[in-house]
């Protein structure tokens, strides 16, 4: 018997969006086995900053954890896009401090969910589904600077990784621009259940060598 745990923000936490229908967590306990329950401690709006608060109401029979955060971090400093620049490189450094300080925080969720010693699972951010198509460009190549600090940490902890880029891709996906529809929740939801339960295999998945 295993307890999935979904922390995070309203990737998970996104009954509010879906118009009555289910969200993410109920999705993931009907696809999990019998035997399996789940629990969302993720919260919607949540930044880095507070993964920290939801651990502090892990159960005691908790044995997997799962956790999608930083889209809120991002939107936080979605104003830097506009601003003016006089070159390329004052751009550049401008997302490099953002990278910087959203690596700091990231590092801290991600030990805050690995004190207990359970097995962690993390999700990149996504990027979303702009009505605008210049815009979503320009917010598809940003989230990769948040999307590398993710990977990286996740490489560096040994920590799996599943890519939620490669899940949500058509517009039925997304509720709105930036939260999962009960279409895109539900396409999260098996992937998580399949993966953390093993019942699917995974053998031809891309391997990361580091030394």
């Amino acid at each position: 018997m295993g307890h999935l745990v979904l922390l995070g923000d309203s990737i998970f936490d996104n009954a509010a969006y879906t118009n009555g229908g289910p969200g993410v967590v109920s999705q993931v306990r009907n696809a999990l086995p019998p035997q399996w329950t789940a629990s969302l401690l993720a919260v919607d709006g949540a930044t880095t900053a507070g993964v920290s608060d939801q651990m502090q109401h892990l159960r005691a029979d908790s044995s997997h954890l799962v956790l999608s955060v930083g889209g809120n971090d991002a939107l936080i400093h979605e104003s830097v896009l506009g601003l003016p620049a006089s070159s390329m490189a004052q751009t550049l450094r401008a997302l490099a401090d953002l990278a910087s300080g959203f690596e700091r925080n990231y590092r801290a969720a991600v030990e805050a969910c690995m004190r207990p010693g359970l097995p962690l699972t993390v999700c990149t951010i996504y990027n979303g589904c702009f009505p605008d198509p210049q815009y979503q460009r320009v917010i598809t190549t940003a989230l990769m600077i948040f999307n590398d600090v993710i990977l990286r940490v996740a490489i560096e902890q040994a920590i799996s990784v599943i890519d939620l880029r490669a899940i949500c891709v058509n517009p039925e996906d997304y509720a709105n621009p930036i939260e999962p529809s009960t279409i895109g929740g539900e396409k999260i939801a098996r992937t998580i259940a399949a993966f953390v339960t093993g019942s699917k295999s995974y053998s031809g998945a891309t391997r990361i060598v580091t030394s």
